[in-house]
């Protein structure tokens, strides 16, 4: 299994460095708000990376962080005149159903940062004794970037041509800035009821260190893989290295991997442009998770992923033409032209996760199984579908719970064909398919599940 490290920006086989467990950490959301598909981007990447992971057979162990204490958690809780924890719960809640939706595989571990302000304190102070931190007139703490050798190799950043000397006290800033940067931010009236004691006064952790206290509590001091959007690299990933190796002296990660953004409609996504959408918005006008993994995974991940409606009307129509393929697909022995797709498949996702050629060996063992028969296929799509998650198997399926909108379309749909009204019918058909339910009829009459 090769993928591309973001540090050597070379392509590399990803090896677990001990036990044959892959120690993943992943960037969580910061759960001031729902989260958008643009986040689904990246965390259906993880996802798919860590399927492939165990499709090769090893194992692995995903940390997941939740920031629920930074800039935008604390103004959020304020403005509503909420608790921290009752203003976040709303969203991590959220977003764990919404990961459900998406057949997204839960991680070992979701920390929350509330929940680990000792280990932060403690690795301030760590680096507070090792001289690279220092507590500024503001009574923040902060990062002398400049006392760290290696500060930038990430980023591959060049020093002369960036702006320095500065000190970045927001938990996000300008992207050229290479200034010092925050570990703990002294308590402010803004801050409200939030803060927490320290050996330097009351106040809360800077975002960065979040992470690599967290990670390195879970995973050690060193770890195989850690991943995140590309706008993380820098200043995010950069300062977790600084931090937890100026501190260790110890390498904090082996292998980096980064994705692209997510545009809509070939524009930057955007609430004044109305192109801005939560995964919930995405449900509301009828299309399921489903449909929207199928579109989130269908692209390379160093790629930008162009998000648009009509991928999503796509995908239906694929899914479908999938679902019709597995359906007359049977267990037994696999025939050799059904493993070469499967072959195909599982050199494509080990070739740094190249989902564009791994759905096309799909496709090409449904054109192949519609023509020469399902027998024994069916295993080679339950193989596949270990890594994309997109594949319904009718013996599988769970009983749902039909909405009671769902039952009174379905009532008239079987009113109509008594009255032998087909038009009205097949209208209504495609009312509950835009809705995300499929409509079965049969002798004893019609079914319905989600699609």
């Amino acid at each position: 299994m090769n993928v591309f490290n973001s540090l050597t920006r070379r392509n590399e086989e990803l090896k677990p460095l001990e036990n044959n467990t892959i120690r993943l950490y992943t960037c969580g959301p910061t759960v001031y708000n729902f989260a958008h598909i643009g986040n689904f981007r990246a965390y259906t990447f993880e996802d798919i990376l860590r399927r492939v992971i165990q499709f090769n057979g090893m194992k692995i162990k995903q940390v997941m962080n939740l920031t629920d204490v930074d800039d935008k958690t604390i103004k959020g809780a304020n403005a509503k005149g909420v608790a921290l924890t009752d203003y976040t719960k709303t969203y991590k809640d959220a977003f764990f159903a919404d990961l459900k939706k998406l057949n997204v595989q839960p991680a070992e571990v979701y920390p929350a940062a509330t929940d680990h302000i000792p280990e932060m304190i403690a690795l301030v102070q760590k680096l507070m004794d090792k001289g690279i931190a220092y507590q500024s007139d503001d009574k923040s703490v902060y990062f002398k970037v400049r006392e760290f050798p290696g500060y930038g190799k990430l980023a591959h950043i060049d020093f002369d041509n960036q702006r320095t000397g500065l000190r970045c006290a927001d938990d996000e800033y300008d992207k050229e800035n290479v200034g010092d940067f925050a570990l703990w931010k002294a308590w402010e009236e803004s801050d409200g009821p939030v803060g927490w004691d320290s050996p330097w006064g009351r106040g809360r952790p800077g975002w960065h260190i979040e992470c690599s206290a967290m990670s390195m509590k879970y995973l050690g001091e060193t770890f195989d893989l850690h991943t995140g959007g590309i706008d993380n690299l820098f200043p995010h990933h950069e300062n977790e290295i600084a931090q937890a190796e100026a501190a260790t002296g110890k390498e904090f990660v082996k292998t980096w991997m980064h994705c692209a953004h997510l545009r809509v409609n070939g524009e930057k996504m955007s609430k004044s442009l109305g192109n801005f959408f939560t995964l919930r918005d995405l449900l509301d006008k009828g299309y399921t998770g489903r449909e929207i993994r199928y579109v989130l995974i269908n692209a390379h991940y160093r790629s930008g992923l162009n998000f648009a409606f009509d991928a999503l009307e796509d995908a239906r129509k694929a899914l479908a033409r999938i679902d019709a393929c597995v359906e007359k697909a049977t267990d037994g022995e696999t025939p050799d032209w059904a493993q070469k797709h499967l072959d195909d498949f599982a050199a494509a996702v080990n070739d740094d996760l190249n989902m564009p050629k791994a759905f096309a060996a799909l496709f090409e063992l449904v054109r192949d199984a519609n023509g020469k028969g399902g027998a024994g296929v069916l295993p080679v799509f339950k193989r596949m579908d270990e890594v994309l998650g997109v594949i319904f198997f009718e013996n599988e399926k769970k009983a749902v719970e039909i909405p009671a909108d769902i039952q009174a379309i379905l009532d008239q749909r079987a009113v109509a064909r008594q009255a032998k009204n087909w038009a009205e019918s097949d209208r209504l058909r495609d009312e509950l398919a835009a809705k995300g339910w499929l409509v079965k009829d049969s002798k004893d009459g019609q079914s319905c599940t989600r699609k």
